[in-house]
């Protein structure tokens, strides 16, 4: 885990651990079906899932936004830990001008709330506009997987804790030098934050939950992705473009800050 600041652009950037996630290997999917997937999990080598959960601090002249908010304390004392982290760091939450949401799942958005309250008072919450038109339309629940129908109590929180403060951005210019990126697939409107700069950093929220066997195989994906297909898409199409651009990269599950390099049919995502 990242404990300093970096700089990228006109911010400083500071990953805050929220905690570790852990769940069988059974979560795991892959595009080409059973059998394929059998034999990645095989050579992986790994019984269960075990990642880091992370949000971020970004310091710019116009204060502290975060990217995404961590989990809070509605999923157990293996995560909920940002507050701290952020306390570490020095922040109040009070001094959080702006929250960037990558997409309404719980280990990114709960953390927005403390009990009944809101954890930051005086913030602007900017989440994808495709995710919050989803979420936020109950009509949508039906057809929702009951696995995957989170993201709806997390956007009637935001809606009821954040009233008047909320702002669902399409693609483009989000804070100056930060543009939201869409990832689609792993929610309806799940997306990134690029950070503008001499090396630019693109802070992909899910594209990828393991950094090993996803950039190794990008068509693993996780039960939980709302449409599997478009999010392998979303998730080839950002590894070749970084690598392309030269981008460093971090998630909501990645472990600091990587670069990434084509590795023969795939990707590596390599310490930065």
């Amino acid at each position: 885990m990242s404990e300093t600041w970096r700089r990228f652009g006109s911010y400083d950037a500071l990953m805050l651990d929220d905690g570790v996630f852990e769940a069988p290997s059974d979560v795991l999917i892959h595009g080409d079906g059973e059998a394929t997937r059998d034999e990645a999990v095989a050579r992986w080598g790994k019984s269960k899932i075990s990642i880091p959960v992370n949000c971020f601090a970004l310091k710019g002249a116009g204060g502290i936004t975060l990217v995404d908010a961590g989990t809070g304390p509605s999923w157990g004392e293996a995560m909920g830990h940002a507050p701290a982290a952020m306390a570490k760091a020095g922040i109040a939450p009070e001094q959080v001008e702006g929250i960037l949401i990558t997409h309404l799942h719980g280990d990114h958005a709960l953390g927005l709330f403390d009990g009944e309250r809101a954890r930051f008072p005086d913030a602007q919450i900017i989440v994808p506009e495709a995710d919050f038109g989803f979420f936020g339309d109950e009509a949508n629940r039906a057809q929702t997987p009951q696995n995957r129908q989170g993201g709806f109590a997390v956007t009637a929180a935001v809606k009821k804790h954040y009233a008047g403060r909320i702002h669902s951005a399409p693609a483009g210019p989000v804070r100056p030098g930060i543009t939201l990126v869409p990832l689609p697939g792993h929610t309806a409107g799940h997306s990134g934050y690029l950070i503008e700069g001499d090396t630019p950093l693109l802070l992909w929220g899910d594209a990828l939950h393991l950094s090993d066997l996803q950039a190794t195989d990008p068509g693993i994906g996780f039960v939980y992705d709302f449409d599997a297909a478009t999010a392998r898409a979303s998730r080839r199409a950002i590894l070749e473009r970084a690598a392309r651009e030269g981008w460093l990269i971090s998630g909501g599950h990645i472990e600091g800050f990587r670069r990434v390099s084509e590795s023969g049919a795939g990707y590596e995502l390599i310490p930065a």
